[in-house]
């Protein structure tokens, strides 16, 4: 998932963000959704009807789930899914031939972009050779350059405070391998790293306020933070034009052996504008990226240590190796689209997705290989039951969504629509504010209902948010009493950010992400090397998948599509 300030969080590790996502906001609204109330004594549970929908739903998704099947082939076999990779080909192309195996039709690839180059890890070693032998748990960054072989070398600790404190530095930094930031302080931990929300948390989401009312969050840069944004920039680039070798980060967060990684950084002049949801800067899968120093992640415990022992007075010398393997010859990204078909009502659409693409320390099980076996599990319970939906359902499981919801985006822009904005260097009298951009659709824009999304990691589902659109109120809460027992029964106005139903949102069209347990996705499982099959829960993975089978379900049948909320410029 692309937190909703991802953008902030790369730059800090010197990447700047490609496009950024849709401005996203912050404000939510106010529900009377109640709390969930327990069955008082002596109060009769109704008779369940076995042939309901509903219930050979639930009956199927939670006794006879391939759910964790689907998951382990996806992560433990094929394993990271970087976008335009060859595992993220193959996942495109098993999880096609996966479905249509279940009888989905139309199953196929569509190609979006161009991306970019596809990178792959050959090879990984890194340790500290003297004064002695220290192996090193690390990861190169995506899309880092290799070594060419074993590089052994001294380390540097590259501690320069401010602009002019790099000249201390000036021809000392040729052919090292460079420490480039401060060693990161680790505390003790007192809390539990995953944790259930509670009727409290419950109960706030249910209040959360309107979107639509009050004043959007706008991206904000603090004058603090722009200084460290520009510092970070002009050492990444000083360590380039001095010629490190190789230069290595702390993990920005986790401890304990837990490293969180993500993208290499194009040394690159400081952008001459402040930083905003639409900067540009060269990504390091451009074809036209220049050549720069191999980029590392180290435990941040292995790398303080390190710090210490050159602040000691010792000389340290490391021997990293780093084999990697880039692909020029496509650079177009993929999606995997499949298909229920419908019935009387079979040129209007439902759709249910998530992103496929992960990072590549893990094996992208909870961001979002738990998503898109949720999706797969969905449709297979339809399918399996030979259930006749009105509508037809689709499946879309998306690439590109780390790097700015590319996949979904080109995908809605090719199928439904999108907004114009006024193209650069176009006269105009600059208005204020900034006319509202134009939305431009397509015929199938009018045919399309809803789309589900999940991507929070393996916390089970304990209800949905709204994104704003008041109009779904009372069906959701309809469609959530079988599932209350289960634990979900919250609807919430509030916007959610980050992942793909915003691709869908963005154009006025309904869009939804559940809302789910945590379940230790932001303290260690979110883009690190703990992203792994391990940390999946089951029960909670069967839970979410007969959910969604049941929503899209029920938006298939209804006689009318989903309400829709007012899209401004129509």
């Amino acid at each position: 998932m692309l937190r909703r300030y991802a953008a902030l969080a790369l730059f800090l590790v010197f990447v700047f963000p490609p496009n950024a996502i849709f401005a996203q906001q912050l404000a939510q609204t106010p529900s009377s959704q109640p709390p969930v109330r327990a069955q008082q004594p002596g109060q009769q549970t109704p008779a369940k009807d076995p042939n309901d929908p509903i219930e050979r739903i639930k009956d199927e998704g939670m006794n006879r789930s391939q759910v964790m099947q689907t998951l382990s082939y996806l992560t433990d076999v094929i394993g990271p899914r970087l976008t335009n990779s060859p595992g993220m080909k193959r996942a495109n192309e098993w999880t096609r031939d996966q479905m249509a195996k279940w009888g989905l039709q139309n199953a196929h690839l569509e190609a979006w972009g161009p991306f970019g180059r596809g990178w792959k890890l050959k090879r990984f070693s890194a340790q500290v050779v003297e004064p002695q032998a220290i192996p090193l748990i690390g990861y190169p960054k995506a899309w880092s350059p290799g070594t060419n072989g074993p590089l052994t070398a001294e380390v540097v600790y590259f501690d320069a405070k401010d602009e002019a404190d790099l000249q201390r530095f000036k021809g000392k930094l040729k052919g090292a391998i460079v420490l480039s930031a401060p060693g990161r302080q680790v505390k003790a931990h007192f809390d539990a790293p995953s944790t259930r929300m509670n009727e409290k948390d419950l109960l706030d989401l249910a209040d959360a306020p309107d979107p639509r009312v009050g004043t959007p969050r706008r991206f904000q840069l603090t004058p603090e933070r722009r200084a460290a944004f520009n510092l970070a920039a002009k050492k990444n680039l000083f360590m380039h034009e001095e010629g490190a070798a190789v230069v290595i980060d702390p993990s920005r967060l986790g401890d304990g052996g837990t490293v969180f990684v993500q993208s290499a950084s194009v040394p690159q002049p400081v952008p001459a504008e402040p930083l905003g949801p639409n900067s540009r800067s060269i990504s390091p899968y451009d074809k036209s990226a220049p050549k720069f120093a191999p980029q590392v992640v180290l435990a941040v415990e292995h790398y303080n240590r390190i710090v210490r022992l050159i602040q000691a007075g010792e000389k340290v010398t490391m021997t990293i190796d780093l084999g990697v393997e880039w692909q020029d010859a496509d650079a177009m990204g993929y999606n995997t689209i499949a298909e229920i078909p419908g019935t009387d009502l079979k040129d209007e659409v439902v759709m249910l997705g998530g992103h496929m693409d992960s990072w590549h320390s893990g094996t992208g099980a909870t961001d979002n290989g738990a998503g898109v076996a949720v999706a797969m599990e969905a449709v297979r319970i339809l399918q399996a039951l030979n259930l006749k939906p009105r509508r037809t359902i689709r499946v879309g499981l998306w690439s590109g969504e780390e790097q700015g919801l590319l996949g979904s985006r080109a995908y809605v822009a090719e199928h439904f629509g999108r907004l114009e904005t006024l193209a650069a260097g176009t006269p105009s009298p600059a208005p204020s504010p900034a006319p509202a951009p134009k939305l431009l659709t397509k015929p199938e824009y009018e045919k399309f209902s809803g789309y589900f999304n999940l991507d929070n990691g393996t916390g089970k589902i304990r209800g949905v948010y709204l994104q704003g659109n008041e109009g779904v109120r009372s069906l959701f809460r309809e469609w959530l009493m079988p599932f209350r027992d289960m634990g979900a029964a919250t609807l919430s106005i509030s916007n959610t950010g980050g992942t793909d139903h915003l691709s869908f949102d963005a154009i006025g069209l309904p869009g939804f992400q559940f809302i789910q347990d945590e379940i230790e996705y932001d303290t260690r499982t979110h883009h690190s090397n703990q992203d792994v099959f391990d940390r999946i829960q089951a029960d909670d993975m069967k839970q979410a998948a007969t959910i969604i089978a049941a929503f899209v379900y029920k938006t298939a049948t209804r006689d009318e599509k989903l309400p829709r909320k007012p899209m401004p410029g129509r």
